[in-house]
This record gives C-alpha cells, structure tokens and sequence, in this order.
C-alpha cells in the first residue's frame, strides 16, 4: 500500500494537485519560519476569494442589494469563517511555523490559519489558472452559501443580533469599546458584544467604532445560534 505524504493529503482534500510543489509549500510557510514566505501569495488569494464569492452570491441572490451581497460576502472571508475551512481541511497541520509561533500554538492561530488558506488559493491560481482556483472556491463554498437565510442575510448584524434577543425576550446586548489605538484615518477600534442575561461576550476590531461593533455583533449573533439553535435557550 503507497504511503499517503501530509501535502498529497492536502491536495487530496483541495481536489487539485500543484504541477509546482514549491508554490504549495510557500502557500503553507509563515513569515517566521523562512524569508520565502506566503505573504504575496496571501495577497493574491485575498483578492481572488473576494472576487469568486462575490460572483457565487451575486447569482445565488438575484434579490439581494449591493449592500446586502456586501455583508454575507464579509461573513465568508473574514478571518473566523476562513480559519473554519482551513481547520476542516487539517491546515494547521501542514504549515512551516519558527520556533516561536510552534511554542504558541500558531498552527491553531485563526489569523495564521485564514491567511495560509487565503495564500493556498493564490497559489492555485498560480499554478493552474483561474478555472482550477474557481472550482476549487465553488467547492469549499457552495455549501455554506447555499444555506444562507435569505430574511436574515439581508440585515446588518446588530439588526438581526437584535431581532434573535427579542424573539427570546432576552435584553438588548451591550456594546464597549475595550481599546482604541492610532490616529484618524488609520484608528482601530476593538469593542465587545455582550448577551448579559446568557453570559456570552465576542471582542471585535473595526477601522471605525461602528465597523468593530457590526463585527462583533455577527460573531455574537453566530456563536449564539450555535449554542441555542431554537426558540428556547439556557441561562448560563
């Protein structure tokens, strides 16, 4: 029986073999292990994955506004969703991390997890050219967008953060900024999202107070219909 190596079960798990092996193995090596590293290749994937989700809503939706495509294409490739992919594809298990980042867990970091995945796809793209990298996209993805709810896609987050309390007659949720760093335009703002009555919190960073707090809202709102996923809920 052949022997199966850790990148052929990577590619396995993608569908696509790399022509260009090297390409897979910067896609998968972090800044601290090598000075050829999957920073560009990040780039490239980031640009792409906006791009092919993008499509895939726009025709999954035909209902939807600009604005609401905007906000369900957000919810795909930010940093929480995309680290769940990577984590479903055993990323973290194939990547090249310094020493450093080995002692810390870095393998399991959701920033380094998103942006190796975000790079994995650049490199496809690379290496086979667009169709290769869009199959691949429709394949991670036309699952999670078919099971979008349209009623609940197309609010805000802390519209719909709203509207799940209410429906449970449980309290409006509680938005503080934790910190704010830097100088207009280049502020970050990190705000939690707190659910007092079942004792659940998210932190999120924004380039505006409003931006930290939609984000923070929606990983709330998710983290919550995960642990409550019917009209009733437990009060920790």
């Amino acid at each position: 029986m052949a022997v199966v190596l850790p990148a052929e079960r990577l590619q396995q798990a993608l569908g696509y073999v790399f022509s260009e092996p090297k390409l897979l193995k910067q896609a998968l090596t972090h800044r601290s292990f090598s000075s050829i590293h999957n920073e560009r290749l990040e780039f490239v994937g980031d640009g792409i994955l906006n791009s092919l989700v993008a499509r895939q809503l726009f025709f999954a939706f035909p209902q939807f506004s600009e604005g609401d495509l905007s906000r369900v294409r957000a919810h795909f490739v930010r940093q929480d969703s995309l680290a769940v992919i990577a984590n479903e594809l055993q990323l973290g298990d194939y990547l090249w991390l310094g020493e450093g980042e080995l002692k810390s867990g870095g393998h399991r970091r959701p920033s380094i997890l998103a942006d190796a995945l975000e790079a994995v796809l650049g490199a496809i793209w690379l290496d086979g050219g667009f169709p290769e990298v869009e199959r691949v996209v429709t394949q991670l993805f036309a699952a999670r967008i078919a099971a979008v709810d349209p009623t609940s896609a197309m609010k805000d987050a802390k519209t719909a953060l709203q509207e799940w309390l209410q429906a449970r007659k449980l309290a409006l949720p509680q938005y503080e900024v934790i910190r704010q760093v830097g100088e207009s335009p280049d502020q970050i703002f990190e705000v939690a999202c707190t659910c007092v009555e079942l004792k659940t919190a998210t932190r999120a960073e924004g380039a505006s107070r409003r931006a930290a707090e939609q984000e923070a809202a929606g990983k709330l709102l998710h983290l919550l219909r995960e642990q409550h996923p019917g009209k009733k809920v437990v009060r920790k």
